[in-house]
C-alpha cells in the first residue's frame, strides 16, 4: 500500500508553507470542511442556516445555574480550580451510571472515563485501537466528527447501508466476509443507533440483538456512539447495545446535547481491560479533563429537575421537527424523500438526479439557506445527491421560511439538469472534518 503523506510542491513552485516537510505522514488525511468556508456567511443573521446541529439552550434556567456556579465556586473553589484525576470525578462517574441504567446498561463507575467531549472519547478509542491500513465498519452516511478522527489515525472506513430502520444486518455480514476476503482487518463496528446523525433513523430493536451477535462472531469490537438516547420525542428509551453485551461494546456518551454542549463533559463506558488504556489515553491528551466544568455538571444532576429539564428539550425539538417536515412535504419538488426522525437534530434528505448538493451549496446561501451537504458524511466521495438538515436550532417559522427557500434553490438546480443534462459529481477524496456548524 502507497503511503500518504502531505503534498509535496513541485520542483521549482514557491512552497507557502515551510514546515510541509516536517508533517506526520498521518497529516494528509486531515481536510478541511466543506462547510467550514462558508461558516462566516451562513452565520450571519439573514440566512437561515438548516446546517449546525447546535442545541437550543433558550430553555436552560440560566439564572438558576449561574447561582449554582457561583456556590460551587465559593464552597469547593479549591477542588473545583484545581488539577484533578484523568479518570474523572467521582461523584460523577457514579451520576453517569444512574444515567446510562435508563437504557438498561449496568455499569460501574471505575470503568467509567470522563473525557471533554464524546469527541475526545472517540479520538482516544481510535488511537488505542487502530494501526494504519486497519479497517472501520460504519454506516453510510456516518457521524462527520468520527470520519475525521478516522483519518487521523490512517484507519479505513467501510460502509455499510442502513434504512428506516438503521444498520441493515445483512449489509453488515457482507461487508466483513468482503473484507475478510481481502486480507484486511476490521478492528471495529462505529455506530450512532439512536437517532441517527447525520440519518435520523433509529436501529430497530429486532436488530440489535442481531447485530450484537455478528460482531462477536467475527470478534469485532462494536463503539456505540450515543448522544441523543435520551430525546426522543416520545420520551421512549431504547436498550442500549452495551447492555447486551458489555464485554464487547464500547460506549460513548455526552451532556452537550441533554445539558450545555459548552461544557465539554462526555464520557467513554469500556471494557474492565480497557479502562485503564482510556486513562492513560486521557492523561497523554489533556492530563486531566476540566475539573470545573464536571462538579458543575454533577451539582445540576444532583439539584436539578434534569429528567424534566430533558423531557422540555424533546418537547422543543418535536416542535421544530414536526415545523420542518410539514414544510418538505409543503415545498419540496416531486423526486425528492427525506428520513422522518422520532428523536435527536436531523433530517437526511436525497435529490433528484443530476443535482449535485456541494455544488448547489454556494447558491443556496446566496438565496439566504444553509445546509450540510452529503458528501461530508461519507469517506469514500459518496453522498452527492444527499444533504443534511437541523432542525435543532432555528424557530419554527425560520424552519419553514428556510425549507421555502430551500426548495426554490433546488427547483432551479433541476430545471438547469433538465436543461443541461446531468453532470458527473466531482470526486471527493477523503472525509470532511467538523467544525462548529457540522457536529
Amino acid at each position: 500500500m502507497t503511503e500518504n503523506r502531505p503534498v509535496r510542491p513541485e520542483p521549482g513552485r514557491h512552497n507557502l508553507d515551510p514546515h510541509l516537510d516536517r508533517y506526520a505522514a498521518r497529516t494528509a488525511g486531515m481536510t478541511a470542511s466543506e462547510i467550514r468556508a462558508l461558516f462566516a456567511v451562513a452565520s450571519r443573521p439573514e440566512v437561515v442556516s438548516l446546517a449546525g446541529g447546535m442545541p437550543n439552550l433558550a430553555a436552560l434556567p440560566l439564572d438558576t445555574l449561574s447561582a449554582q456556579v457561583g456556590e460551587l465556586i465559593a464552597e469547593e473553589g479549591l477542588v473545583a480550580l484545581q488539577y484533578g484525576s484523568a479518570h474523572g470525578v467521582p461523584a460523577l462517574r457514579e451520576q453517569i451510571c444512574e444515567i446510562m441504567a435508563l437504557e438498561g446498561i449496568k455499569a460501574h463507575p471505575d470503568d467509567v472515563v470522563v473525557t471533554v467531549g464524546s469527541q475526545m472519547g472517540l479520538d482516544m478509542v481510535t488511537r488505542l485501537f487502530c494501526d494504519p491500513g486497519d479497517v472501520i465498519i460504519a454506516e453510510g452516511p456516518s457521524y462527520v466528527g468520527a470520519l475525521g478522527s478516522f483519518a487521523a489515525y490512517q484507519a479505513d472506513v467501510v460502509h455499510v447501508a442502513m434504512d428506516d430502520h438503521g444498520l441493515v444486518p445483512e449489509g453488515l455480514r457482507a461487508a466483513l466476509a468482503e473484507t475478510r476476503k481481502a486480507g484486511r482487518r476490521v478492528k471495529f463496528l462505529y455506530t450512532i443507533p439512536n437517532f441517527h446523525n447525520p440519518g435520523g433513523v433509529t436501529l430497530a430493536v429486532e436488530r440489535r440483538a442481531e447485530i450484537v451477535e455478528i460482531c462477536r462472531e467475527n470478534d469485532i469490537l462494536i463503539v456505540e456512539d450515543n448522544p441523543y438516547g435520551l430525546l426522543g420525542f416520545s420520551g421512549q428509551t431504547y436498550p442500549a447495545l452495551r447492555s447486551i453485551d458489555p464485554d464487547n461494546v464500547v460506549y460513548l456518551g455526552s451532556f452537550s446535547k441533554t445539558f450545555a454542549s459548552g461544557l465539554r463533559v462526555g464520557w467513554v463506558l469500556a471494557p474492565h481491560a480497557v479502562r485503564e488504556k482510556l486513562v492513560l489515553a486521557a492523561e497523554s491528551a489533556t492530563l486531566c479533563p476540566p475539573t470545573l466544568n464536571q462538579l458543575i455538571v454533577s451539582r445540576y444532576l444532583a439539584t436539578h429537575d434534569w429528567m424534566g429539564q430533558i423531557k422540555t428539550f424533546r418537547e422543543n425539538y418535536r416542535e421544530r421537527r414536526d415545523a420542518i417536515l410539514s414544510a418538505l412535504d409543503q415545498h419540496m419538488p416531486a423526486g425528492c424523500s427525506w428520513t422522518k426522525p422520532d428523536g435527536g437534530f436531523y433530517v437526511w434528505m436525497t435529490v433528484p438526479e443530476g443535482v449535485d448538493t456541494k455544488a448547489m451549496l454556494p447558491r443556496a446561501v446566496t438565496a439566504r439557506v444553509a445546509y450540510a451537504s452529503g458528501t461530508g458524511f461519507y469517506a469514500d466521495g459518496f453522498g452527492s445527491r444527499q444533504l443534511r438538515l437541523s432542525y435543532c436550532y432555528p424557530t419554527p417559522e425560520r424552519i419553514r421560511e428556510g425549507v421555502r427557500r430551500l426548495a426554490a434553490v433546488l427547483e432551479s438546480e433541476m430545471d438547469l439538469a433538465r436543461t443541461f443534462g446531468n453532470v458527473s459529481p466531482r470526486s471527493i477524496s477523503g472525509p470532511q472534518n467538523p467544525s462548529p456548524d457540522t457536529v
